[in-house]
């Protein structure tokens, strides 16, 4: 089975896009599709970054274990909410944390707001950070908008059918570019 690892990218109080990384992890485990771990990087507390892991002489523990999970990971899935037009601080420091361990990953992006454009605007800029360090975004976009109507706190949709039906375009999506790069690998 396929190992998918969650990024919920808010470290805010009272954030709302982490609702929708627990949906995604639902989705995934009751459909049998992916093993599945949240990177919570409100867990992680990690602080502002000097230097890609690989030249800190004493990386924490955690810096380590993020590394590992992203490494271990088949795909991944980014939850980010929108602050402002762009992402939030916290995905921009681990993102740079790492380098190696983004290489031709299959990323895919879904983008929360509290208002109806759904994130859109955070899009362009983190496929491009993204792209820059040799990571492969998929198409499949998932954004959400309304957050909170859309979603509950424990990350149930509040239209079941319509979401389940959007989510599973943008998970086979990214489990096609995960096939196809273990398929790349094997050739």
């Amino acid at each position: 089975m396929k190992n998918i690892a969650i990024i919920s990218a808010s470290v805010r109080n009272g954030r709302n896009s982490h609702r929708v990384a627990l949906y995604f992890k639902k989705f995934l485990e009751e459909n049998k599709l992916a093993n599945v771990k949240i990177l919570d990087l409100k867990e992680y507390n990690f602080p502002i970054f000097e230097e890609r892991l690989r030249f800190i002489s004493n990386p924490s523990e955690a810096m380590l274990s993020f590394a590992d999970e992203v490494t271990k990971a088949d795909g991944i899935i980014i939850v980010t909410p929108e602050y402002n037009g762009g992402y939030p601080a916290s995905l921009k420091n681990v993102t740079d944390l790492l380098y190696a361990e983004w290489k031709r990953k299959p990323i895919a992006i879904s983008t929360v707001s509290a208002g109806a454009f759904a994130g859109a605007q955070v899009l362009t800029s983190l496929q491009f950070t993204l792209w820059k360090i040799g990571a492969l975004t998929i198409p499949a976009m998932f954004p959400v908008g309304t957050v909170e109507k859309t979603f509950d706190e424990n990350g149930l949709p509040s239209d079941e059918a319509a979401t389940d039906k959007r989510a599973a375009i943008f998970v086979n999506e990214l489990l096609y570019w995960v096939d196809a790069k273990h398929k790349m690998e094997i050739e």
